[in-house]
């Protein structure tokens, strides 16, 4: 997976002005915060997650919210919750899209709230409404989230990166008070492959990747999860939604200069040598653009990467635990 993305594509990085100017704003207010919900994108979930986090939510309560459930299958669902309850995580899923999950998280966020003024009384405190940040990447759904709380859009959402460019405090009944953060990310991201997933989920600026080549590395990703039912990537999905079937890349002649794996049976005797083949990414971007863009790659890369984006690939989870 580390060499997806070719030595020859430039790395991707993305870290616009208003992002580094929001999270000094958000510095300056985290002091104000008594809840932090954060949202992560269900598909990715850990290459959505800070690694600041826990230095934002110290002495914090959390409420961790794995958003766009409806895009990844159940089993994969499924699989995310118990890691994360392992990790002593309660995650709330939730399709902010269709509202799915969000009075869940709402009467969460108010037990939170609960608690808090449970304490504030005993110290001889007045209750107040609970001050809540909404926390995460770009464009994992944090404004559709709040407008499906308040009942009516309030703040700006779309399914695209950089949308929230500011802090904004929005009024959620008696019991709770919302703020509205841009999204956020590291400074620089080392981790290539979260990276790509960035990318591919649409949470990071078009502007930090080569399409053509996240693309391609979304083809070896994609032959990489082929059959594993979690990752709901069934076998030959690409041919079936475009008529392109995936070549590997090595020809027979050439399964010499390849590591050999012996495939054991029940009894720990080798069966047969199996040589991994890696599948012909670029071979296929072509073959597609062929059949369906008259040839023009990057065209045929966008609508690729726009398919999935759209779920018209069907529910699928490109991290498992």
């Amino acid at each position: 997976m580390s060499e997806l993305l070719s030595s020859a594509a430039p790395a991707i990085q993305w870290y616009p002005g208003h992002i580094a100017k929001a999270e000094r704003s958000l510095t300056d207010n985290l002091a104000k915060v008594d809840l932090v919900i954060e949202v992560r994108d269900a598909r990715i979930p850990t290459a959505t997650g800070h690694p600041r986090l826990q230095r934002w939510i110290s002495g914090k309560q959390h409420l961790l919210v794995l958003n766009r459930r409806d895009m990844i299958p159940k089993a994969a669902q499924d699989a995310w919750d118990a890691w994360f309850r392992s990790q002593g995580q309660t995650p709330w899923w939730s399709d902010a899209k269709a509202g799915t999950g969000v009075k869940q998280l709402q009467q969460a966020a108010i037990r939170a709230g609960d608690a808090l003024n449970e304490r504030r009384r005993s110290r001889g405190m007045r209750p107040r409404p609970v001050r809540a940040l909404m926390l995460g990447f770009p464009n994992v759904g944090k404004s559709a989230l709040i407008n499906r709380l308040v009942r009516q859009k309030v703040v700006d959402s779309a399914r695209r990166a950089g949308v929230t460019r500011s802090l904004r405090w929005v009024r959620l009944g008696q019991d709770l008070d919302l703020l509205d953060a841009p999204g956020v990310l590291p400074p620089r991201l080392d981790d290539q492959l979260a990276a790509l997933r960035l990318a591919l989920c649409d949470d990071i600026g078009q502007a930090a990747y080569d399409g053509e080549a996240v693309a391609m590395a979304f083809v070896q990703m994609l032959s990489g999860l082929e059959g594993t039912v979690a990752s709901g990537v069934k076998p030959g999905l690409l041919e079936s939604r475009y008529g392109v079937p995936v070549q590997p890349l090595e020809s027979a002649t050439s399964l010499a200069d390849r590591p050999v794996h012996a495939v054991r049976n029940q009894d720990g005797a080798p069966v047969e040598p199996v040589h991994p083949l890696r599948p012909n990414a670029h071979g296929w971007l072509e073959a597609a653009a062929a059949r369906h863009t008259s040839g023009d790659t990057a065209r045929m890369a966008q609508r690729f990467l726009d398919d999935f984006r759209r779920g018209m690939l069907g529910p699928l989870a490109l991290e498992l635990p």
